[in-house]
């Protein structure tokens, strides 16, 4: 392992390989006594999460439901509870996907915000949108629908006293894969720490079909490349990745990528510039 795989590992907490499946099932109740002590701590009582089609909220989602589950047994308190939201822009090109992850949730409360009016609405109000290529502009307004999301999101939870969680994982945090203040808005990532093997490994476990579980990943955010690969967009694969913070060997153009992304990405991770 070199000095900056450790350096990056250590500051994104990532777990270690999962030994055997006490390893992780122990991650799993850690993950879930992590959501209950957010709960306590802020007083309330319920979650939310958007739900994609993709491993990431699926685990997050069932997690989520599971642990409410379990503080209504043991409390006798029915007002824990979990939704579970849809946020599509129109129509979503592999909704049968998202559908399927509902499903395998079994979240207490389903509910769907179509983004598509809000986003074009916004847009539409700037005008600086109107200037740029008709790629740049699809990539802004990719980061648009990520925080409208957001907003809805919020606007759930503030409406029923909750908190949202977020989808966040060690292979996404060193890529700076998220929108800022969009996506990485949350109340609390339970999946923080993981990379993207051990998020599929823990949605296997926890009984989701496999064809959710080794989804192709994409955020699925460019009205002119529906349903991107992350790993094309990152250059680099998951595997390159998760062995990388893994400290394990990979290749140069795998190290240098993963690097200096995690550099120029730094913004991301960190509160805003103060004086």
């Amino acid at each position: 392992m070199s000095n900056r795989q450790a350096e990056i590992a250590a500051a994104l907490d990532v777990v270690p390989p999962f030994t055997d499946t006490a390893a992780l099932v122990a991650q799993i109740d850690k993950r879930k006594a992590f959501i209950k002590q957010c709960l306590r701590n802020s007083g309330l009582k319920v979650l939310v999460l958007g739900i994609s089609g993709g491993v990431d909220s699926l685990t997050a989602g069932r997690l989520a439901q599971l642990t409410v589950e379990e503080l209504r047994a043991e409390t006798g308190d029915s007002g824990y509870r979990f939704i579970a939201v849809r946020l599509p822009h129109g129509t979503q090109h592999d909704e049968q996907d998202a559908q399927d992850s509902l499903k395998f949730i079994r979240a207490d409360e389903e509910d769907t915000v179509n983004i598509e009016d809000s986003v074009r609405g916004l847009g539409e109000q700037v005008s600086h949108l109107q200037q740029l290529s008709d790629a740049r502009r699809d990539f802004v307004t990719g980061n648009i629908k990520a925080r409208i999301r957001m907003v809805a999101q919020f606007a759930i939870a503030n409406a029923n006293n909750g908190l949202v969680i977020g989808t966040d994982h060690a292979a996404e945090a060193v890529m700076g894969f998220f929108t800022k203040f969009g996506d990485g808005a949350c109340d609390l990532a339970p999946l923080s720490g993981l990379v993207k093997g051990q998020v599929r490994a823990i949605a296997k476990h926890l009984g989701a079909p496999e064809n959710l579980v080794f989804k192709v990943p994409t955020a699925d955010l460019e009205e002119l490349r529906p349903g991107k690969p992350d790993e094309e967009a990152h250059g680099v694969s998951y595997a390159e990745i998760d062995a990388f913070l893994h400290g394990q060997p990979v290749s140069e153009h795998a190290y240098a990528t993963i690097v200096r992304t995690y550099d120029n990405t730094r913004h991301k991770r960190e509160l805003p510039l103060v004086p």
